[in-house]
């Protein structure tokens, strides 16, 4: 434990949370746990931090721990929270997810991984296929239950509870506690331990809040400005398509914003997080689904690009802001014919504020964001390596290195053909001082023995012929003396 509390040190962690001091104790004894707490208010090293030191060894596909989330990027986050203070205890840690391979999350599991950060969808896959087993798994986190009851993973979320070990500790964490999420805790917990921290909703007094009438080709401009004088925002559209066309209007604005939504790859989400949190983007543009379960810190204005559906998406999107006691800005852009439906929103808000037109000067002055440490193993950003940005990719070789020949020796004309002396592979060249292409063996080589049966027939046969030649010629003389005589004989009687 002393090498956890150095690493807390360093990261500027001295004193606990109140969900933290009081949560880590009855985590520690082993007793199940409901916990509600708003969104940012410290949960991740709450039943973190307990986790790591109850936590047993675990076996090849067989995890001792483990926590479900909604989203990727909670998994994400709480992994990469975990990972640094784990790796302290020789622990191992993997965040499983969808939109990213199978095959790195099995080598993982295959050679052991004592915590698993997970989504339902991603980790019913992986038990489907027999690469992950929850026999083992003595402590159970539910993080922002609630969230997992909104997107429908409730059923999942029974499923992956109905496969762990009887005797487990079942840990829940979520914003409120009605519903589904009440229905959670009365199956699967046994005499939990009850803790409630923070207001039951979030608060609206901690904030100060917009609605500036404007129009629609006049968004992005004042987007721009409102994000120059408040500070690191958060703006929220409703489709993806919106989010994209938003994001290009506010990089043509000379303003550097990240975009994130369901339709982005994992890697292109990741990327975009990371610009965000560490200072490399001043602006996140992303939808509803896409932002939920995300604990930015720093984040000073939420800008409402878009209407929210009712008040409770306006709340939870208002929620990014104003933080652990901090104060934020809420901007609402309102055209003429949506004046009727916020009001409506604000009275289920429980707010009263009048349509103005864009009022700047009101902005509370931003605040200097300091990024937390990067990672060592996290490659930097593209908007902030200078070095790499604009360097053309090496598509050549190197010399002496092997692959096709595509250049033009030297003292040589045309194409080059011919084979190095001494190398295999099939001669393609023409071998000096012999006529046409040479298609023979070489010399004093054994061929096979159909071409030494060919070469003893063509031997019988010029033997055969050089002896009909032979015998033809000394016939030829007998014949040519017989008729010799016969001639001579006959002259002879005629005379």
């Amino acid at each position: 434990m002393p090498s956890i509390v150095n690493v807390l040190k360093e990261q500027g962690i001295t004193e606990p949370f109140e969900v933290q001091a009081k949560s880590i104790p009855s985590i520690l004894d082993g007793n199940d746990v409901c916990c509600r707490s708003p969104t940012g208010s410290g949960k991740t090293l709450a039943f973190g931090l307990p986790l790591l030191t109850n936590c047993k060894p675990a076996h090849p596909h067989y995890p001792t721990t483990l926590i479900v989330t909604p989203t990727r990027e909670l998994a994400e986050q709480i992994s990469n929270v975990l990972e640094p203070l784990a790796k302290q205890i020789k622990l191992n840690v993997l965040a499983i997810y969808g939109g990213t391979s199978y095959g790195k999350q099995r080598q993982r599991l295959k050679k052991g991984v004592d915590i698993v950060v997970a989504t339902p969808g991603r980790l019913i896959d992986l038990m489907e296929n027999k690469m992950i087993h929850l026999n083992d798994v003595n402590a159970v986190v539910l993080d922002e239950a609630d969230r997992m009851a909104d997107m429908g993973f409730i059923d999942p979320v029974c499923h992956i509870l109905d496969n762990c070990s009887k005797g487990r500790q079942t840990i829940l964490f979520s914003a409120t506690l009605d519903d589904d999420v009440s229905t959670l805790v009365k199956k699967y917990q046994k005499k939990p331990v009850k803790i409630n921290v923070g207001p039951k909703e979030v608060s609206m007094e901690s904030m100060q809040h917009f609605f500036w009438l404007t129009s629609n080709t006049k968004k992005s401009k004042i987007a721009r400005d409102a994000v120059k004088k408040g500070g690191r925002s958060m703006i929220f559209c409703r489709t993806r398509r919106g989010v994209d066309r938003v994001g290009k209007e506010l990089r043509a604005e000379d303003l550097n914003v990240a975009v994130i939504h369901g339709g982005l790859s994992q890697n292109q989400r990741d990327r975009a997080m990371n610009q965000f949190i560490y200072g490399d983007c001043t602006a996140l543009v992303a939808t509803d689904v896409a932002a939920r379960g995300i604990d930015v810190e720093g984040v000073q204005c939420v800008i409402h690009y878009d209407p929210p559906e009712n008040g409770k998406a306006y709340k939870h999107r208002s929620g990014r802001t104003a933080r652990a006691g901090a104060h934020g800005s809420v901007i609402s852009f309102v055209q003429n014919p949506q004046k009727n439906d916020i009001n409506k929103i604000q009275r289920q808000v429980g707010i009263k504020i009048n349509f103005t037109p864009p009022e700047f000067d009101k902005l509370p002055e931003k605040v200097k964001y300091t990024p937390p440490k990067r990672p060592r193993r996290m490659a930097s950003s593209p908007l902030t390596n200078k070095r790499r940005r604009g360097r053309s990719r090496f598509r050549g070789k190197p010399k002496n290195s092997g692959g096709r020949f595509r250049g033009k020796p030297k003292n040589t004309e045309g194409r080059y053909r011919e084979k190095p002396k001494n190398t295999g592979g099939r001669f393609r060249g023409k071998p000096k001082n012999s006529g046409g292409r040479f298609r023979g063996k070489p010399k004093n080589s054994e061929g096979s023995n159909v071409q030494n049966n060919v070469k003893q027939q063509v031997e019988k046969a010029s033997s055969f012929k050089k002896n009909k030649n032979k015998f033809g010629k000394k016939n030829q003389s007998q014949n040519s003396n017989k008729k010799h005589r016969f001639n001579k004989k006959h002259s002879k009687k005629r005379r």
